[in-house]
């Protein structure tokens, strides 16, 4: 493949669940990304190939692929082709994947992955509404059973010995992490505020412009949670992602066409995957993505200069740790999704955007992200700063 450039990334605030995007339809949301990713890299937006988006439950506002509703509603060219995936947790990951081999393959000049999710609006598993199982007695003929994410991070915990103290340790960490980048100004270059007049007639007359899940915390107040799933588990709502609301997008382009476009780029990706992993245990997906990046690529996990892991449970990203050795000190510096949110379709362009931003301000090299996925999945990203 070709080479890929990123040009920029964008996100909006992520929202509690039920609290300040809670009035805002999704397409709407996803709209003041596109937006933004336009305006600030100043791209005309005829000139884009195709938009892939990612979401996970197109149902009801989120159905009849929501993101060309969304680029229609931000009046950008209809003539513009616009799909929209789930890959679960990684949608928009996979997106991105999808949108740089269109690039890459010289398909398109200049495309743009982008995600959404109001899980508010739409809460999560509503597309199963109504369906007896969501998966036919074959699946259970070769598996057994069937899990979903919250008995597959205690089976993680378990499997490699995590404890209810490393997990706490670890929220701890992520919303302390988290706190430091939003007062260090570390996310304000990412961020596109969301309209006040978006917010509905019970907001503030003010724009919604600051992650809302970070909170302050202790060893001991975390330890004074109940677990959410297993009466003996370790996994608690202060060591699992947040029920969030938000948006994000990225802009990708070939060098040639960025730079007949006057654009320079953040970074450029060096490889890309999305991987099947254990359905059962289902979140372990990160540790062979990793590893097939790391081995396709001839780097080890010391080359690597920053990570982003999505945050779903604790165990997720603890599993990683035991597996792959990693510096912490470079895994998810700036919090995760248990302090800043998990908005389901958003949250892979939105830690890509995190990614670029984290690379250049930090004056390094290379970035790797992954997310697990529902279902028993992977998705991974490897990235290099752009020179500068």
């Amino acid at each position: 493949m070709n080479e890929v450039q990123i040009i920029d990334g964008v996100r909006t605030p992520f929202a509690k669940g039920g609290r300040a995007l809670a009035e805002v339809h999704p397409a709407d949301l996803l709209a003041v990304a596109l937006s933004a990713l336009i305006e600030r890299t100043g791209i005309d937006p005829n000139l884009i190939g195709q938009v892939v988006g990612g979401c996970v439950d197109q149902v009801r506002e989120q159905a009849l692929n929501v993101t060309r509703t969304a680029w229609l509603v931000a009046d950008f060219p209809e003539a513009v082709g616009v799909t929209t995936v789930d890959s679960q947790c990684g949608s928009s990951q996979q997106a991105l994947t999808l949108a740089a081999a269109l690039v890459g393959s010289g398909t398109v000049d200049f495309a743009i992955a982008c995600g959404v999710e109001s899980m508010t609006r739409v809460p999560g598993l509503s597309n199963l509404a109504g369906l007896a199982e969501p998966v036919p007695p074959s699946y259970y003929t070769r598996y057994g059973e069937f899990t979903l994410q919250f008995e597959g991070a205690e089976r993680i915990a378990t499997r490699w010995g995590i404890t209810r103290r490393d997990c706490d340790e670890f929220g701890l960490s992520s919303q302390q992490r988290a706190a430091d980048a939003w007062a260090a100004g570390r996310f304000d270059r990412q961020i596109t505020p969301v309209p006040a007049h978006l917010l509905g007639p019970g907001a503030a007359n003010a724009d919604f412009a600051r992650d809302e899940g970070l909170r302050p915390t202790t060893l001991d107040g975390l330890a004074a949670l109940n677990p959410v799933h297993r009466t003996d588990g370790v996994v608690t709502a202060g060591t699992s992602s947040q029920i969030s609301d938000g948006a994000s997008a990225v802009l990708v382009a070939s060098p040639e066409a960025a730079a007949r476009a006057r654009l320079r780029a953040k970074a450029s990706i060096v490889d890309q995957l999305l991987v099947g992993s254990d359905p059962i245990l289902m979140l372990t997906g990160p540790i062979p993505a990793t590893r097939e990046l790391l081995a396709r690529n001839s780097l080890t996990i010391a080359d690597i200069d920053l990570f982003e892991i999505n945050e779903a449970f604790a165990p997720v990203v603890l599993a990683w740790e035991r597996e792959l050795k990693p510096d912490m000190d470079r895994v998810n510096p700036d919090g995760g999704a248990i302090a800043l949110g998990h908005p389901l379709g958003a949250t892979g362009t939105g830690l890509i955007t995190k990614a670029i931003h984290r690379l250049e301000e930090a004056d390094k090299k290379l970035a790797l992200v992954t997310i697990c996925c529902g279902g028993g999945l992977g998705t991974g990203t490897l990235l290099r700063r752009a020179a500068a």
